[in-house]
């Protein structure tokens, strides 16, 4: 796979806001990371730490990707086309979009 930029990642999110099922919310996050449902999370990089270590926490117990969008909870909003901020997301079924792929391959080259 070529050089994967996070232009990439947003335009296969808003690929799966479209096409897939998507959960906003932190609280809602943790809950469905909780019970396995999750196929992959994104947190602001501006997250409260205690939300964001939460999600860190049951992620690994569920064995889910997590994903520290670069930008502020307004930019996450913002690339999810809402006029409001976004602390987390969840996709429970990423539709058409190839985002949890991207963002693997997008981790992989941050290691």
């Amino acid at each position: 796979m070529s050089q994967v930029s996070e232009v990439d990642v947003v335009r296969a999110l808003q690929t799966a806001i479209k096409t897939g099922n998507i959960v906003i919310g932190s609280r809602r996050t943790i809950e469905l990371v909780k019970h396995g449902r999750a196929k992959l999370v994104i947190v602001a990089s501006n997250a409260p730490p205690e939300v964001r270590r939460d999600i860190e926490y049951y992620a690994k117990l569920s064995g889910v990707t997590v994903y520290i969008y670069p930008g502020t909870n307004m930019d996450l909003g913002a690339a999810c086309g809402k006029p409001f901020s976004i602390t987390s997301l969840t996709i429970i079924d990423p539709g058409q979009s190839n985002i949890v792929e991207l963002v693997k391959a997008l981790i992989e080259v941050g290691k």
